[in-house]
């Protein structure tokens, strides 16, 4: 029978409770408010009184149809209430995202000594996770173990999910442990519970005893034990769920298809995240685009992360914050400021410019790159900037040479009410050592776990050997060592030998040098300072030996080079090199700035260059350093209001620290050279950035 066919329902329909039951149910499987709206109309003009029962349907129908209002007024008006109208109007409150309501619906019932079902606990424990508010989860969760139901499937499911979204971790696995029967519904929310909890091995031996216990998948789970492979580089874990996902036909799958690009990206498989992200094209969206970017840029693949962007753009997706913030921070990390300035240009343009993640992006590439006056003007518009803005902005100014505007940095953020972290005392402590702070970086060493809580790792420690070595405080660097309740890592090591090297104390840098060979057997660096060291004492024998023994290992020494971006073109330059096409002018314009800055007091540091040979042929050595002709060929190229920005893959020397410092005084240029923190180790990889050794014009 359609309603509509029959405006006035006879009476003997109106008297059948059953039958009105299952017409308003027929109007709310269907979604039909209208012809729901209409019957109610009727009933209340027909009959004087309606039944629980009828009454019970309409809120139900009211509140699938998102009528809380109708539903309320209904229930305002009922003469009596059964617990089936209280759960009706909980569940109405829950679904229709008025928590509160729907809590002090539950409260009210058991005022009124109406006992909640598992359906009423359901919906007020889902209402009660949305609201964050475990102290009433834990008084509801007490509630149900008196009414007996905390064992019930629904109840038992929505508590442990509550726990975990809350970040009580513990006492949802011990409400799933204590549940006699789970389903895929209990399970896929603690796995997906441990994920987001960080427990991510446990959400991996979750989803292994899940499919021993045979429960069936879906997509939901396998998107949540994805999402914890990543974090682990579990590759091989990941390969197996990639195959069950295949199996069992989810690959098609927007979301499950984001999580696959998203664990190989993660543990560096870009060939299968691209393949991945290429079978599924068509369901491909920005969280995926995304994912594929933040995996280019971790890999270094800065070029195949803007060609995604770029494609993206030519698919229509609307790139949101993350995209960029990927993006950025690639452009940061290869200090490619040509790139990024365009982004920068993009962001503006799409109004992302007030989303903090972006901003402290913006701070970060700009500050490693050296520009730290401009990154400090970007954090300057930052309403309420976070924890990584401060600490970009902090490491910009630490990492280029200004120790005490870092410490400046630093007193705003403390009294800004934003916690130091482990980071921000490894920039502070670099940006001391880098200024020569001695007494201002052991006093922040000494109160940063007393005043802040924050324990000294092997980098903070490292920090103060760089500290105390670039000071030439040999001794007490070798006391401070003794005392370290662990041995040095190689960038601490590293930092002594340096200072060893510089200050001849030959005795101490054969002591560093041991450590560093056993630290890093295979890195011919810590030979090739050595022997520079030799070299400079003109203890040649030793230089011998030690190119021996560098042969005999077959350890390689790395070439040094210098770049530079032109443009849209990277120059790469070696010691020496004669294969770019214009060297001819290079070298003129090099000579040209050698004889310029030794008019002003230049002396070539001969010394430097580890072989017996004589002043003449050193000096020449030394004038065609890679950095030297990359800064020519640049000052050739670039206009004379743009940054000069060198990039090396190892350390400067110091004849050519001294020789650019002069380059940028004559030439009236801001030089500046990026060289890698590490030099030996991989220590502060992702916590520090290249420093720049140089700057000519300093603007305040």
């Amino acid at each position: 029978m359609k309603f509509r066919k029959h405006r006035k329902l006879s009476s003997s329909i109106l008297k059948n409770p059953k039958g009105l039951g299952d017409l308003i149910q027929t109007f709310t499987q269907s979604k039909n408010l209208s012809l729901g709206k209409q019957l109610h109309a009727q009933l209340i003009r027909s009959v004087r009184k309606v039944c629980n029962y009828v009454d019970n349907h309409l809120l139900n129908l009211y509140a699938k149809c998102g009528q809380v209002d109708y539903a309320h007024k209904l229930f305002d008006t009922m003469p009596q209430r059964n617990f089936v109208s209280w759960t009706a109007m909980i569940t109405a409150y829950s679904q229709n995202s008025m928590h509160v309501e729907a809590l002090r619906t539950f409260s009210d019932m058991r005022v009124a000594g109406e006992s909640p079902n598992r359906f009423a606990f359901s919906s007020v424990i889902q209402a009660i996770t949305l609201l964050s508010d475990i102290l009433s989860g834990r008084q509801v969760h007490c509630l149900s173990l008196k009414c007996g139901l905390n064992h019930e499937l629904f109840v038992g499911s929505n508590l442990a999910d509550m726990y975990s979204k809350c970040q009580a971790i513990h006492d949802a696995c011990l409400v799933f442990e204590e549940m006699p029967y789970k389903d895929e519904v209990s399970w896929t929310s603690m796995i997906h519970g441990y994920a987001k909890n960080g427990n991510f091995k446990e959400a991996l031996m979750g989803f292994k005893n899940m499919l021993l216990e045979g429960i069936l998948i879906d997509n939901y789970v396998l998107c949540s034990v994805l999402s914890a492979c990543g974090p682990m580089k579990a590759y091989g874990f990941g390969e197996s769920v990639h195959s069950i996902t295949v199996k069992a036909g989810f690959e098609e799958e927007t979301t499950v298809g984001n999580a696959l690009v998203y664990i190989y990206s993660k543990v560096g498989d870009m060939g299968s995240a691209s393949k991945v992200f290429g079978d599924g094209s068509r369901c491909m969206n920005i969280v995926s685009y995304t994912s594929l970017i933040d995996g280019f840029a971790e890999a270094d693949q800065i070029d195949r992360a803007l060609g995604t962007f770029v494609e993206l753009r030519r698919q229509d997706v609307e790139p949101n914050e993350f995209t960029f913030s990927s993006l950025v921070k690639a452009c940061a990390n290869q200090a490619a400021l040509e790139h990024g300035s365009q982004l920068h240009a993009q962001v503006v343009k799409m109004n992302f410019t007030a989303d903090p993640v972006v901003s402290s992006a913006l701070v970060f590439m700009y500050g490693k790159s050296g520009l730290v006056e401009q990154s400090a003007r970007l954090f300057d518009h930052i309403k309420n900037p976070n924890e990584f803005a401060w600490n970009s902005l902090l490491g910009g100014y630490s990492q280029h040479g200004f120790g005490k505007e870092a410490i400046k940095v630093f007193e705003r953020m403390v009294k800004e009410g934003i916690r130091p972290n482990e980071i921000t005392f490894i920039n502070l402590l670099m940006g001391c050592s880098h200024s020569g702070l001695v007494q201002q970086g052991l006093n922040i060493f000494k109160f940063m776990e007393g005043d802040y809580g924050v324990v000294p790792t092997e980098q903070h420690y490292a920090c103060v050997i760089d500290l105390l070595s670039r000071a030439g405080k040999l001794k007490e660097a070798e006391e401070f060592i003794n005392q370290m309740p662990f041995e040095p890592n190689a960038f601490g090591w590293c930092s002594y030998l340096g200072a060893c090297r510089i200050h001849g104390d030959t005795a101490r840098a054969e002591i560093a040098a041991k450590k560093l060979m056993k630290l890093e057997p295979e890195n011919s660096a810590v030979h090739i300072l050595l022997s520079n060291m030799y070299a400079k004492e003109r203890q040649w024998e030793d230089v011998s030996s030690l190119r021996k023994m560098i042969k005999e290992s077959n350890l390689k020494k790395l070439p040094g080079y210098s770049w530079v971006d032109i443009g849209n073109k990277t120059h790469v330059f070696g010691a020496d090199d004669w294969s770019h096409p214009q060297h001819a002018e290079i070298y003129e314009k090099l000579d040209s700035l050698l004889d310029e800055i030794k008019k002003i007091g230049y002396i070539p540091r001969w010394d430097v260059i580890p072989i017996d040979t004589d002043d003449t042929t050193r000096e020449k050595m030394l004038s065609r350093h890679s950095e030297k002709i990359a800064i020519a060929f640049a000052i050739m190229s670039l206009p004379s209001w743009k940054p000069i920005i060198i990039k090396k893959n190892l350390r400067i020397c110091i004849d050519c620290h001294l020789a650019i410092k002069l380059m940028a005084k004559v030439t009236g240029r801001t030089i500046i050279v990026l060289v890698p923190v590490e030099i030996i180790g991989k220590d502060l990889k992702g916590v520090s950035s290249p420093r720049r050794r140089n700057a000519g014009k300093k603007r305040r």
